[in-house]
């Protein structure tokens, strides 16, 4: 087997879900949140210099020289996928393998709250996921889209960089495009993917302000638009769109916003107390006529309180389901207070 192939095959072995690469460093892997060293040399330019020649094709080796990095998705011999990112930096060549679960699994498998899926069965509109990178965003979306796909009969489309999850189509037709093999861009493929009879739409990331536009028009035209953006809570999210357009345009999309947006979930990843793995804690946003109007009218400050108010609407706030894993067992309280809204809750037990 070559060097990248053991490599691969320790991280999956090991649960980790990412294998990092560098000239002149020790390979390393993340398991549980934490970076931990392998039990081997430094990698040399010879050695990185094989590993690429393993892993890139002719035509991405092309992309990768003439743009110093590339993003993209590959497959260990059937047994998993990853997510790989080949980068220069002052020592050389890099490179970070995430791993791709092979299965989707469910809402409920993965202990989310059940009102997921009630957003994935909405008839249009906009569901924005937030969070960090490795946040669990786009396993989370893969539930959303897979619940829909067993059971509805709709026409979906995803346009992502890379394609990470593969769905096959079950009652839905599900067509996944990716971003330098199947497209040029997400504002090309969105603007495409209006004229092609969806009925939702998986946008990776709403990267700029023309595929934001485009997403809040499909999402106002009868379109479910599901999208990441990586910001921190529900009000962050809000903030980041609208601060996206310039000023004299900024009226006319909180007035957009107000009418497309369908929830916010801003979402974080807790190690678990046995330390056997992490679960998803999340902020979740309904926008309800309540919080249309402070859309509208430029007071999202005032959100929070509401999402605190909103529980029979299916909202929460991270610190409400903060709670709620701790009351389950799921987590310690030393790491809720790492990641919680109001630590001060958790350091007193007031919570």
């Amino acid at each position: 087997m070559s060097i990248i192939s053991n490599l691969l095959e320790y991280a999956l072995k090991s649960g980790a879900s990412d294998l990092h690469l560098s000239v002149g460093s020790t390979p390393m892997v993340r398991i549980h949140g934490e970076m931990k060293r392998l039990d081997m040399a430094s990698l040399d330019e010879a050695t990185m210099d094989e590993i690429a020649n393993d892993v890139l094709s002719e035509n991405q080796r092309q992309v990768f020289e003439k743009n110093l990095e590339i993003d993209f998705s590959t497959e260990l011999e059937d047994k998993a996928r990853f997510r790989v990112n080949f980068f220069n930096q002052l020592n050389g060549v890099s490179a970070v393998f995430r791993t791709i679960p092979s299965d989707i699994k469910s809402v409920e498998e993965l202990g989310l709250p059940t009102v997921f899926n009630k957003l994935a069965e909405k008839e249009k509109g906009l569901i924005l996921l937030t969070g960090p990178t490795g946040s669990g965003k786009s396993t989370t979306l893969a539930a959303m889209i897979d619940h829909v796909n067993c059971n509805f009969n709709k026409h979906i489309i995803t346009i992502e960089d890379p394609v990470e999850y593969f769905h096959t189509s079950q009652s839905c037709l599900i067509n996944q495009r990716e971003l330098g093999q199947s497209t040029h861009s997400f504002k090309n493929a969105l603007k495409s993917a209006l004229r092609e009879d969806p009925d939702v739409i998986l946008v990776g990331e709403m990267r700029d302000l023309e595929t934001i536009q485009l997403a809040l028009t499909a999402a106002e035209t009868g379109h479910l638009v599901l999208s990441t953006l990586h910001t921190s809570s529900a009000v962050k999210t809000i903030d980041r769109i609208i601060d996206v357009f310039p000023a004299e345009n900024k009226s006319q999309i909180r007035s957009m916003l107000s009418e497309s947006l369908v929830a916010v979930i801003a979402q974080k990843l807790i190690k678990t107390k046995n330390e056997k793995g992490r679960v998803a804690a999340s902020e979740v946003m309904i926008a309800t006529t309540a919080i249309r109007n402070l859309i509208r009218e430029d007071k999202i400050y005032q959100i929070p309180s509401l999402i605190q108010a909103g529980s029979k609407d299916g909202m929460q706030s991270l610190d409400m389901d903060l709670q709620r894993l701790l009351n389950q067992g799921l987590i310690d309280r030393a790491d809720a207070i790492q990641v919680a809204d109001n630590a001060e809750i958790f350091e007193k037990g007031i919570f």
